[in-house]
């Protein structure tokens, strides 16, 4: 692997950190770089040390997500080393975690531990159906955790983490102001410590007109967190949300080299749109029971989803698709602790979900000028109902995990998680073949489709002094085709063409994934780290290939894939209030067997930038002042699986084959007016600069969906 550019970017900024003698600064500034002694959930299901856990787990402070209040996830997630997300419409997203840039279900996204949507209903933008700006805490875990999360975490673990009410009642209220029409209130409240335990509130009521053409959307979003200790050793916390979306779509849309470079404002695509509903409702029992820990914890969700996609238009597939699933879940667990003997520690557990759902797809007749890349969608009517069908997921997963301490300073952790999943599928079309204008579809019998997998781990880490440790770690990751995948994949420009591919999908088979990584963290010398290197390879990989020249797309399992890479956070208080951090990464995703109409093994995947950087000098020179200028850098990355440019006469790009990649400078700002009061501002993309959040090939042209500019935002907050 070839890392002499970008592993001279990580050193140059490394030394940088590494060059300036530490001064004790009080009040320390804003930080988003974790400590060795921090305890951390997401990787074992419970609080355990940092500096015991093998694997990659950054934590975004409460502190930190406040400072940032953002927008985007974008705009704190980018602070974790190895991670990218880019904007697709609203607050939707794609998502990048030692994967390239895409939609693919590769990452399982957590609300407190519990998966925000079902295995089987994957959708990639579902963290706008938290209230990330509210949270207490992000953790991200890089790399598989399918030994004990189970199908989807593949990439990586997202779990937003809710806030609980604190000893006194409290209450707080921010308003905020931005340009292209930005306006946002949040209101949290808290009842302290009652005879019934404690309340928390939190309400996010966003709206903006976007910076595009009609790319407005609105959000509501509720959470409430009650925590109830009944007696020493029994607890209960329930925790309710829920999330409204309305939004115009074509935000993140992309454009030909002339209008995006012209006219960045253009939306080919305004009569696409979004609605979205979710709610999420979950009890956690605890009994502490001598040295051990029943945990038992019933759930259920509501995803409710009307969309007119804006990538549907140019495919030959232009959809209204409505989908709806409901979960009734319980995740249980028994915890016993070996003070005695040598630390050890024994969790087994039993998840257990049935999430019935519905898809009802009605065909458009889109009106629309222009052609190519330049095709400008206004209108449509809606026609024949194409897809019309009942399934339900289910899954029964038991799983275990240990740990011993051998030695004082050596900590080993095992444990595996087997997999039973399956779908029941009714379809209410019958077999045969339903049609949206020249694209036809295939229908399958109704019928079942079940999967099995045991997904091992193994790790260890070392404590080479007080304030450092090593680890090493394999784990195994898997992800089972989604509904979507297996049902509705039978695409073709005729009958029978359409029926093959029908049963094709049917056969996909799971996503493999195996991921060997050593790494370490500590503080030395005033310096807080984390260093990793992963070698991440993919088996049967389930992609959707598009035919650039009729944008038929389909679904197949094309083969294996490898990426490998390094990653690095570093953060250090510098002399007058100053402190500077930076997270980066390097890394290489490669296909190594990938044969489908065109062999591409060899080949680098597309939107698979291998560098990836973000710094920030943050400035607290007294307790009620502070300031952050963060650097942003995305690295280049080929835009077609061919690794070759276009060879269509109408793009202007023709020839070229990558995306250049970006730098951006974002400034963020909070002052204390009193006790009870504060102003903040920020300011996205300082220098005004033209970036693209995603770049592509369409229609045999190079496209590129623009990025925000300059954009302005400033709030007060009032506490009580």
């Amino acid at each position: 692997m070839n890392f002499r550019k970008s592993s001279f970017q990580i050193a140059s900024l490394g030394a940088a950190v590494f060059s300036v003698q530490a001064v004790p600064q009080t009040p320390e500034a804003v930080s988003a770089v974790q400590e060795l002694g921090e305890l951390v959930i997401t990787a074992t299901r419970e609080a355990e040390p940092l500096k015991e856990t093998p694997a990659s787990v950054s934590i975004l402070k409460p502190e930190a997500i406040k400072f940032a209040a953002p927008a985007h996830p974008q705009q704190i997630l980018g602070q974790v080393p190895g991670v990218a997300i880019s904007v697709t419409n609203g607050e939707g997203h794609q998502t990048a975690i030692r994967q390239p840039i895409s939609t693919s279900p590769l990452y399982l996204f957590l609300e407190d531990g519990i998966g925000v949507r079902p295995t089987g209903f994957f959708n990639h933008n579902a963290l706008y159906e938290l209230n990330i700006p509210m949270a207490a805490g992000i953790e991200v875990t890089r790399g598989p955790g399918s030994a004990l999360y189970g199908s989807d975490a593949i990439g990586g673990v997202i779990n937003v983490l809710s806030r609980a009410s604190g000893p006194l009642p409290e209450l707080s209220l921010s308003s905020e102001a931005g340009s292209f029409g930005w306006l946002r209130e949040l209101a949290s409240f808290s009842s302290g410590e009652t005879r019934f335990g404690g309340l928390h509130g939190d309400l996010n009521l966003t709206h903006t007109d976007g910076w595009r053409s009609q790319t407005g959307y609105d959000r509501q979003s509720g959470n409430l967190r009650w925590d109830w200790r009944l007696d020493e050793d029994t607890k209960l916390k329930t925790i309710v949300g829920y999330t409204h979306i309305d939004q115009q779509t074509g935000a993140n849309s992309a454009l030909p080299w002339d209008l995006y470079q012209n006219a960045p404002k253009t939306n080919l695509f305004s009569a696409a749109y979004r609605k979205v509903e979710a709610l999420r409702i979950s009890t956690e029992f605890e009994r502490k029971i001598g040295d051990g820990l029943l945990s038992l914890t019933p759930y259920f969700r509501d995803n409710r989803m009307d969309l007119n996609g804006s990538y549907n238009f140019n495919s030959g597939d232009a959809r209204i698709e409505k989908t709806q699933s409901q979960s009734y879940g319980l995740l249980s667990k028994w915890r016993q602790d070996f003070p005695e003997f040598k630390r050890a520690r024994v969790i087994v557990g039993l998840d257990m979900e049935s999430s019935p759902g519905t898809r009802r797809e009605d065909a458009l007749n889109l009106t629309k000028t222009g052609a190519g890349a330049y095709t400008n969608y206004t209108a449509y009517t809606v026609g024949s109902r194409i897809y019309d069908y009942d399934v339900t997921f289910r899954s029964v997963s038991p799983y275990v995990h240990t740990e011993i301490s051998p030695v004082d300073k050596l900590r080993v952790t095992a444990g595996a998680r087997y997999d039973v999943l399956g779908y029941d599928f009714q379809n209410n079309l019958g077999r045969g073949v339903s049609a949206n204008g020249t694209a036809l579809y295939g229908q399958s019998d109704s019928t079942a489709r079940s999967f099995s997998r045991l997904s091992p781990k193994l790790g260890a880490t070392y404590e080479l002094t007080k304030n450092s440790s090593v680890y090493a770690s394999y784990n195994r990751g898997f992800r089972v085709p989604s509904e979507g995948q297996l049902f509705r994949a039978g695409t073709g420009s005729n009958g029978p063409v359409a029926q093959e591919r029908s049963a094709v999908a049917l056969g996909l088979k799971p996503i493999k994934a195996d991921q060997f990584e050593l790494g370490t963290r500590g503080k030395a010398l005033g310096v807080d780290y984390s260093l990793a290197a992963y070698r991440l390879v993919k088996h049967d990989d389930i992609v959707s290939l598009r035919n650039t020249l009729t944008n038929l797309s389909y679904s197949e399992n094309a083969g294996k894939t490898e990426s490998r890479g390094v990653e690095a956070s570093l953060g250090r208080d510098l002399p007058g209030g100053l402190r500077l951090e930076t997270a980066l990464s390097n890394a290489k995703h490669e296909y190594r067997q990938w044969r489908s109409t065109t062999d591409f093994s060899g080949k680098e995947m597309p939107a698979a930038p291998r560098f990836i950087g973000n710094t920030r000098l943050s400035w607290k020179p007294v307790d009620a002042f502070s300031a952050q200028l963060e650097w942003v850098r995305m690295g280049g990355y080929y835009l077609q699986e061919s690794n070759a440019g276009t060879t269509s006469a109408a793009d202007p790009r023709k020839g070229v084959a990558k995306y250049d990649g970006h730098h951006l400078l974002n400034f963020r700002s909070s002052y204390d007016v009193c006790r009870n009061a504060s102003i903040y501002a920020r300011v996205l993309n300082l220098a005004d600069r033209r970036y693209a959040d995603s770049a592509s090939v369409a229609s045999n042209t190079a496209v590129y969906a623009p990025g925000l500019p300059r954009t302005f935002y400033a709030g007060v907050e009032l506490k009580w």
